[in-house]
């Protein structure tokens, strides 16, 4: 795990993000994915001040390990020098073995944001789920540690002001917030009461509005406006020419086979790409993460 100097904001990595929660979609099922409708609670991975270091941090292990489904895996956790905040050894198991930072013996309220990250590396692995790529293998690693209910911790470990800076994982704080908003609305959870980090809240609100758009882009009915005006455009010049319009819009139209015109759209929850037939008002259930979608298209 990273922990850069310099925090990053917006989101550059948005588009891997999203390709990270369809692979988990894909790689779990639904009900794979359901069996993660409850975050870790605050108070199973609290590190208080006065409790021991070594038996502290196998404690919020264990509960990290039972939050993300891992059956047998014994986490042994230590404290070195270091230049990452963590890492973790991968193994066939049942044992592994984190390394932290030896900063966390002084920063004890981060232990459980770290551990949650290498944790879940493990879980990947027993998933055989992984990207290609250092950079967009810790980006999966970051989503699916937010998606499946542990990753608010490394969102409350960020911490900035004037002179200072702190922040766990790959992800900035508004994409972070983006994932953990696509849990929300999943779950019907609202994680901003376990926020500490007043930076984090606010990183939160962010990432929040960015998941809330994803259910307002055409064809979806919900979609504002603009869109529908631009939508209604681009599909009178697809009836010529149909294909993805040029300008960015996550849609794209096709001629179906046998005649008429289709458009594919990621679905807003899984970003799984659906395909209905243009004809007005539609409902269309994504088959993946069985979303029920209402469409004008």
């Amino acid at each position: 795990m990273a922990n850069g100097s310099e925090v990053v904001h917006g989101f550059p990595h948005l588009d891997t993000v999203r390709a990270a929660i369809t692979a988990l979609h894909k790689r779990l099922s639904y009900d794979g994915v359901r069996a993660y409708d409850s975050s870790v609670p605050p108070a199973d991975v609290a590190f208080a001040d006065g409790d021991d270091l070594h038996l502290g941090a196998q404690r919020v292990a264990r509960a990290l390990v039972r939050q993300l489904r891992l059956p047998e895996a014994r986490m042994i956790v230590s404290f070195r020098e270091m230049h990452h905040a963590a890492s973790v050894e991968l193994t066939a198991g049942p044992e592994y073995f984190i390394e932290l930072n030896d900063r966390f013996r002084h920063h004890r309220r981060d232990i459980g944001a770290a551990l949650a990250h290498e944790i879940t590396h493990v879980l990947l692995h027993r998933l055989g789920l992984e990207f290609h790529g250092t950079r967009d293998n810790e980006i999966l690693t970051d989503t699916v540690t937010t998606y499946l209910g542990a990753g608010w911790l490394l969102l409350d470990a960020y911490r900035e002001d004037e002179v200072s800076s702190q922040k766990l994982g790959y992800l900035t704080p508004e994409e972070f917030g983006y994932v953990l908003a696509k849990r929300a609305l999943v779950f019907g959870e609202d994680p901003s009461v376990w926020f500490t980090s007043p930076q984090g809240y606010t990183a939160y609100t962010k990432g929040r509005e960015q998941a809330l758009r994803d259910g307002r882009q055409p064809p979806l009915s919900a979609a504002g406006w603009n869109g529908r005006r631009r939508y209604a455009k681009d599909r009178r010049n697809a009836v010529e020419n149909p294909g993805r319009p040029g300008h960015g819009s996550p849609y794209a139209f096709e001629h179906a086979p046998g005649g008429g015109l289709r458009v594919s759209f990621p679905c807003p929850t899984c970003h799984q790409r659906i395909r209905v037939p243009v004809r007005g008002r539609v409902r269309a259930r994504c088959g993946l993460c069985r979303t029920v979608l209402e469409c004008d298209t």
